[in-house]
């Protein structure tokens, strides 16, 4: 087995998905018989240490919080620590990668929104852009989530596709799970729901992810309800155009911002929703999509993107404008057996993705990468 070196110093707790990703794909790779080394922040070391038994876990120097600190350490504090490891291969799972660090590097990288929307990204693209340009360029082989991202990343930076290696995210099935009552209650209770029914959103507000159309397709898809459910969106702060959205909608329509939601209501929260919706414009792939099916959820999503190949025939599709997302919801509100047939088919394509056969693919482009 090759020594692996992950770089997970830029992936703090906080992340989200990316956090899911790095942790998931550390423990397969412990599985899997790698031992890998995990460089990671002071304040993560010890969750590594849990997540992986067998692996060498490196906390780098409390600076590296700051991202530039960070970005110019891992320049040359990162390919020491590696050497010192014995490392065969470094792995990126962000952005940016050493760039003379005398070892072969694999970097992943997770969309190209960066180069497709701009706009979506705000003042941070030019950075990102920069960033992902260059460590496509310098990394012996790039690692992307689906197929849509490889296929983009040719398209804008005329990257060789000989050398993108395509290794879907997986799902950790003791996380997320269909609920028990017990989880669903205490998750409403968590969003003051009080036993109203609920359409669920989870994942951060920025543009990309078209809350503001979902808002706006979601009341005119309950306005003429006798008891409209309420619409739940769940993590991410407070965004210009999230907030307008909700101020548009009559005060009849219930919209619940409770914020980021702790690990263990996620399966009560996505499980307990008549649907989650998730009508993003774009993703790398769509953890939010397989781990809303994970949890027993009928889930309705774009065509846009990665997200065909996470949901497949087992989730409802929507284009991403208002009046589009509000027929979608109103069909799937209007039918239980829709609901419940989703439900089905997305647990079972919910099984097709593990970690441990994402490991496998990132095992395979580490190889690929030493020879």
């Amino acid at each position: 087995m090759p020594r692996v070196l992950v770089d997970a110093a830029a992936v703090s707790a906080d992340r989200g998905a990316l956090i899911r990703y790095v942790d998931g794909l550390v423990a397969a790779l412990h599985r899997a018989g790698v031992e890998p080394a995990v460089v990671c922040q002071r304040a993560d070391a010890e969750r590594y240490r849990r997540l992986a038994p067998s692996a060498q876990v490196l906390a780098g120097p409390v600076a590296i919080t700051n991202r530039a600190a960070r970005l110019a350490w891992e320049q040359t504090g990162l390919p020491l620590l590696a050497r010192r490891a014995g490392a065969d291969v470094i792995h990126a799972p962000y952005y940016s990668i050493p760039l003379s660090s005398g070892l072969p590097t694999v970097v992943t990288v997770h969309d190209a929104t960066w180069f497709t929307e701009p706009e979506q990204h705000g003042p941070r693209a030019s950075f990102f852009r920069s960033a992902t340009r260059t460590a496509v360029r310098h990394a012996r082989r790039v690692i992307v989530p689906s197929k849509a991202t490889r296929d983009e990343l040719v398209r804008v930076l005329a990257a060789d596709p000989t050398r993108i290696d395509v290794a879907y995210h997986g799902v950790d099935m003791a996380q997320f799970h269909p609920p028990s009552e017990e989880e669903i209650r205490r998750a409403a209770m968590r969003c003051g729901l009080h036993g109203q029914p609920y359409v669920a959103f989870l994942g951060a507000l920025d543009p990309r992810k078209n809350v503001p159309n979902l808002i706006r397709g979601f009341a005119a898809a309950v306005k003429k309800l006798e008891r409209p459910p309420a619409l739940v969106i769940g993590g991410g702060v407070h965004q210009d155009d999230v907030d307008a959205a909700c101020r548009e909608v009559e005060a009849t329509v219930r919209v619940v911002r409770p914020g980021y939601l702790r690990a263990p209501d996620l399966p009560g929260f996505l499980g307990g929703a008549l649907v989650v919706a998730f009508p993003s414009r774009g993703e790398g792939f769509g953890l939010p999509v397989l781990e809303a099916m994970a949890c027993g959820a009928p889930v309705l999503t774009t065509h846009r993107t990665s997200l065909p190949e996470v949901g497949g025939d087992a989730v409802a599709y929507t284009e991403p404008d208002a009046d589009s997302i509000a027929t979608a919801l109103a069909q799937l509100l209007a039918s239980s057996e829709r609901r419940r047939q989703l439900q089905e088919a997305g647990l079972a394509r919910a099984r097709e993705f593990t970690w441990d056969a994402s490991a496998e693919a990132h095992l395979s482009s580490y190889l690929r990468a030493i020879e």
